[in-house]
């Protein structure tokens, strides 16, 4: 039997104290909003969007990733209130920092030199880092009266991004399959 390809998805994953406020806003949706979809993924900033990757080249997939990864630097991010992508995403909006941006560039660049690895939607528009608490299950009358109460919500967060992760999906949601340390030497 021909193995079937696997979805991946590489993110930055805030440490837990983070993880357990973006949930708890997820909660706020699931329970105001009729909407439970972003709580099929830990709360992440997407690097590099889901790609089908076949078992027997992930080996290769992680060897990648863990020599990109060596040769990146610690970094602070921030999170600064609420942001959205109309009519059906609401997200925790990332400060857009030249660290972060350069990141993404090079990880994208490194996954389409050594492994062909292209996200066309990706190359045909700029990133735009986030953290989704709703999106898909969405309506547009709750996207509505959600966006009246976030759009001027406050949040400030912050955290040292200090590796990179990624993520497979097991059929039903997200999960971290493996994590890749950033280099502590300059």
């Amino acid at each position: 039997m021909e193995p079937q390809p696997q979805r991946f998805f590489i993110a930055l994953m805030p440490p837990s104290d983070i993880q357990a406020i973006a949930n708890s806003i997820k909660r706020e949706f699931a329970e105001n909003y009729a909407s439970q979809a972003a709580q099929k993924s830990p709360p992440h900033i997407t690097l590099q969007p889901p790609f089908a990757w076949m078992p027997p080249e992930i080996p290769n997939l992680e060897q990648q990733l863990a020599e990109f990864a060596r040769q990146q630097m610690p970094f602070k991010v921030e999170f600064n209130g609420f942001a959205a992508f109309p009519p059906k995403v609401i997200y925790i909006d990332v400060v857009k920092t030249s660290a972060l941006l350069t990141l993404q560039a090079r990880l994208m660049a490194h996954l389409e030199a050594t492994l062909g690895l292209v996200d066309a939607t990706s190359k045909q528009r700029p990133f735009t880092p986030h953290m989704t608490v709703a999106f898909q299950d969405l309506t547009q009358p709750n996207f509505n009266a959600a966006w009246q109460i976030f759009q001027g919500r406050s949040l400030q967060l912050k955290f040292l991004a200090s590796s990179l992760s990624l993520l497979l999906h097991n059929g039903q949601q997200w999960h971290t399959y493996k994590t890749f340390l950033f280099s502590e030497k300059v």
